[in-house]
């Protein structure tokens, strides 16, 4: 068996027949992993329509060779909302996921970020949002519509393209629980949730939210969503993915959750002793992928993201 079937097993809840998959939502250290150059914006931009193929290419050998190093079991394209230099126009992604899907072939899956669900604002809109949840709800629910129905374009182009996998960026709480309030999560989130999530599964796509902040009060409602996997059971809000795990009870994959800062910051014995402490408190049964509680950004360094590795190595399988 695969790496992909691995993370398809746990994608469904099943135990894989290998190891726990690594999979990272957002991993930006291609060049330090590879020693090589990755392609970014805006040197991309300024590239002849030829040479712009051939970084696309170049970047596709970067990525698979980073994979088969770290073992990743899948491997994302960059995309918003991470935005960071490795991420090119919309029509580039597409030609590296096509590539990416060819050349990947069984050894792992590729992901893309689909539209699909509102969230949180962000800084420049938060007042006026906030305040239409109560002023102008209608305002707020033609907002999900549009969100929806853009997802579910985008999702089919992404299947065309090879794409076997897609997450939402849509944060619905913070560091203090829920951001929305019980009755507004359940007009303006969990039934665009729900159409998502079926319509995803309808033309063949794994479907997984991203979210920060602390979800421990919504994880259930999610278990009945239509989501197969959640991200990043997020430990800067406190969550302990051990709870989060006897709390869903094998109804939904969760994602992570090694603590970015420490990835950073942290020391090497400490990165790999608390993703040894995931794995053990967590594999049993499946519906485990390990990686990073958020983005693996470019000022991750590369030695102290091999501890992750390390330590799954070590207590990642199952046999």
């Amino acid at each position: 068996m695969s790496k992909k079937d691995d993370l398809k097993a746990a994608f469904e809840c099943r135990e894989p027949a290998g190891s726990v998959p690594i999979w990272e939502l957002h991993f930006h250290c291609w060049e330090q992993a590879s020693g090589r150059h990755f392609v970014g914006r805006p040197e991309f931009d300024g590239l002849s329509t030829s040479e712009q193929k051939s970084a696309i290419a170049s970047n596709a050998d970067i990525i698979i060779e980073v994979a088969e190093d770290l073992h990743f079991a899948g491997v994302t394209i960059p995309d918003t909302p991470w935005d960071c230099i490795y991420t090119l126009p919309m029509e580039a992604r597409i030609e590296l996921a096509q590539i990416l899907s060819r050349k990947a072939g069984d050894d792992f899956m590729v992901v893309a970020a689909c539209p699909g669900i509102i969230g949180m604002p962000g800084s420049g809109e938060y007042l006026e949002f906030s305040y239409k949840l109560f002023d102008a709800p209608e305002e707020i629910d033609e907002r999900a519509r549009r969100a929806l129905r853009r997802g579910i374009e985008t999702a089919k182009k992404l299947r065309d393209a090879g794409i076997e996998a897609v997450y939402s960026g849509a944060d619905i709480a913070d560091n203090k629980g829920p951001w929305f309030s019980p009755d507004q999560m359940d007009r303006f989130i969990y039934p665009y949730l729900q159409k998502w999530s079926a319509a995803l599964r309808e033309i063949g796509l794994y479907a997984i939210l991203h979210t920060d902040g602390d979800i421990t009060p919504m994880l259930k409602a999610l278990c009945g969503s239509g989501l197969h996997g959640v991200q990043a059971v997020d430990p800067v809000a406190g969550m302990e993915i051990g709870e989060a795990s006897r709390i869903v009870n094998g109804e939904l994959c969760l994602c992570g959750n090694v603590d970015c800062g420490m990835l950073i910051m942290g020391e090497k014995e400490e990165i790999y002793q608390s993703t040894r402490e995931i794995l053990q408190l967590c594999k049993a049964g499946g519906g485990l992928v390990l990686g990073a509680s958020n983005a693996v950004v470019i000022e991750t360094p590369i030695d102290k993201y091999r501890e992750v590795v390390r330590a799954w190595e070590d207590a990642g399988a199952y046999a």
